[in-house]
């Protein structure tokens, strides 16, 4: 089934209401402070769904001090726009894909090393543990405040409009959309690909024209983006595993108070975790759903995939480029690259 907006808010909003209907009692009333939040995904996805339910507990148990308002399907600017309106203080919070934060803080990308991890357990204990704090670390070290809680996508499968990806040589050749992001355009270089970096906000259509082959998504977008219309082929590669962090510009989040703060991160937290266990849940389905709507799928083998990128040197260079401490961090989860 479909995962909507209006599903998720039916089946939630009883349990929500009665955990976050207590006001903090140490709130007065106060000036309304407004804050926009931005993501790229569609209006139908999870990641919004969790963000709305987010501020309407901010906003009953603030009193209405605190107004979130969330702004999908990139309506306020791609990636690349809203990191830079973040940073800048034009938008006050923004949900942004870790491999795009990776272009101002590398190491905000190291999660998604290519075929890295293999299971969610790994990459779960990865990001709640070592791996998770040693990024935060830097992320605040760049002037932007970060939400404590990473904010799930899941495993990343290929889709093309011409051929399944069954092993490293099909990709030679191949041109595939990527995300604007240094790691993923040297992933697919070191396989023979011809990536193509763009935000999502313009993917359906260079699908649609086939001004590339195909793209790279989880299940979750592949079928919320409807790029089953366009690509006639899904192969189960989980080459990466990424998601997003949830970033305040540092001065507007530092004039927050305390206990309104407090409030905020709690139920932005929560929510991170509840999409968690959506996404866990939801592959299955999806998958099921997406075979229905005419998409053909294939499984793949990773270690063929790794010796490739060894072979070509990748993991050696992104080894140097992120440095031995960083990297050390990460192959105490990701024992296949180690």
């Amino acid at each position: 089934m479909t995962v909507t907006r209006r599903t998720f808010l039916k089946t939630h909003a009883t349990a929500v209401g009665a955990a976050y209907v207590v006001l903090a009692p140490s709130l007065v009333r106060a000036a309304t402070i407004s804050f926009k939040i931005g993501h790229d995904q569609a209006a139908t996805h999870p990641v919004h769904v969790r963000l709305l339910e987010a501020a309407e507990r901010i906003k009953l148990q603030t009193n209405g001090q605190f107004l979130l308002q969330v702004f999908a399907n990139s309506q306020l600017g791609g990636d690349t726009d809203m990191l830079r309106q973040t940073r800048s203080g034009a938008l006050e919070m923004v949900l942004m894909p870790d491999i795009i934060l990776g272009t101002l803080v590398p190491l905000a990308s190291i999660n998604a090393m290519g075929f890295a991890f293999d299971n969610d357990d790994d990459i779960h204990a990865a990001m709640d543990g070592d791996l998770g704090s040693h990024i935060r670390d830097r992320i605040v070290g760049s002037g932007l405040s970060v939400m404590k809680n990473f904010w799930e996508n899941g495993f990343r499968q290929i889709t093309s409009g011409t051929k399944p990806i069954n092993h490293p040589e099909d990709l030679r050749g191949f041109k595939i959309r990527v995300p604007v992001a240094p790691l993923w355009v040297s992933m697919f270089k070191a396989f023979g690909c011809g990536p193509t970096a763009m935000n999502m906000n313009e993917l359906y259509s260079a699908l649609q024209t086939k001004v590339v082959d195909g793209e790279e998504n989880p299940f979750s977008i592949i079928e919320s983006a409807k790029f089953y219309e366009v690509q006639k082929y899904c192969s189960v590669t989980n080459h990466v595993w990424n998601g997003f962090w949830l970033l305040m510009n540092y001065r507007r989040w530092s004039a927050v108070p305390a206990t309104i703060q407090d409030i905020v991160q709690e139920h932005l937290n929560h929510s991170a975790m509840d999409l968690r266990a959506d996404v866990v849940k939801q592959q299955a389905t999806l998958r099921k759903l997406l075979t229905e709507q005419g998409m053909v799928f294939n499984e793949t083998d990773p270690k063929p995939f790794r010796d490739a990128l060894q072979a070509a040197g990748f993991y050696s260079e992104w080894r140097q480029k992120f440095g031995k401490e960083s990297w050390t961090v990460l192959t105490k989860y990701a024992k296949a690259i180690a």
